[in-house]
């Protein structure tokens, strides 16, 4: 099953949806991070559910960030999406232990936690950025999410993230939706989309049972008729290059850059999204300074 994000909309205009299957791309975070189970479920649903909000900006350039800080033993949670649903990301803290709620069920609620925040930045090219802040409702992302468009954008929205993780700690299926109502959307209709939702259940299971990100839609609104407006490939994506970094050490000013060459001779950038490590000797940091 490939990665993939599939946006609809019920035949009578009344309820928008979108669906992502990302077992790769969650599976590359994973390998990047070396994540733990709790983790890479965490990070997993984050990366999901920015991939789906990202791919709603329509401007080229535009990205969006979801940035989780629960108080919980992973630390912050980032996700950062592109305009085209494709993703990147890190967990603060990747290696903490095994948290279920039951034997075979991640605690990821209780690992992310519920003391904080949960903010939506969106960086549509303008002066400055949207940015929307909620207070954590689960710690369990998708209610999270869901909370978040009720609150923040006054959207009735569902949303369910899955991430299943297997024994020996790789991905074996990850994905999700987003249903949204439109304006007209009645009681008979919030009805239907919640029996809809019961009656397909756990996102990861569902996946694991053969369903891709349109048969989870089809299953989920298989009362509307359905009109696909849109299917396309995402992945785990980093733009980190070595202009990307120079100028992020060229930023931190003359007076860190002289110490930086003064006390250690060189510097060694690693980039948080993907782990890679970018060197830089002590003559490239001189020219650099001498630049400034």
């Amino acid at each position: 099953m490939r990665d993939e994000l599939v946006r609809a909309i019920t035949a009578d205009g009344l309820v928008k949806a979108v669906a992502i299957t990302g077992r790769d791309l969650v599976e590359r975070a994973r390998q990047i991070h070396t994540l733990l189970p709790v983790a890479t479920a965490a990070l997993g649903r984050s990366l999901l559910g920015a991939s789906m909000l990202g791919d709603m900006l329509k401007e080229d350039g535009a990205s969006l960030t979801l940035q989780i800080k629960g108080g919980g033993p992973l630390g912050t949670v980032l996700a950062v999406s592109d305009n085209q649903g494709n993703v990147r990301g890190y967990v603060q803290n990747p290696h903490v232990e095994l948290m279920e709620i039951e034997p075979g069920k991640l605690d990821v609620g209780r690992a992310v936690g519920t003391a904080g925040t949960l903010t939506v930045i969106k960086d549509l090219n303008m002066k400055e950025p949207y940015v929307g802040t909620i207070g954590l409702f689960s710690g369990e992302i998708a209610d999270d999410l869901a909370m978040y468009f009720v609150e923040s954008e006054q959207i009735p929205t569902a949303c369910a993230l899955g991430v299943l993780v297997s024994t020996d700690q790789s991905v074996t299926s990850a994905g999700g939706y987003l249903i949204q109502l439109l304006p007209g959307a009645g009681e008979d209709i919030i009805s239907k989309i919640e029996a809809g939702v019961r009656r397909v259940g756990s996102v990861s299971r569902a996946l694991e049972g053969g369903l891709d990100a349109r048969g989870l839609l089809e299953a989920v609104l298989s009362d509307f008729e359905l009109e696909i407006l849109e299917t396309h490939p995402v992945e785990y994506r980093c733009y980190c290059n070595r202009d990307r970094v120079t100028r992020a050490l060229i930023s931190m000013g003359r007076e860190e850059l002289e110490s930086l060459i003064q006390e250690q001779g060189q510097a060694e950038l690693t980039c948080q999204f993907c782990d890679r490590v970018y060197p830089f000797t002590k003559e490239e940091l001189e020219a650099l300074l001498a630049k400034m």
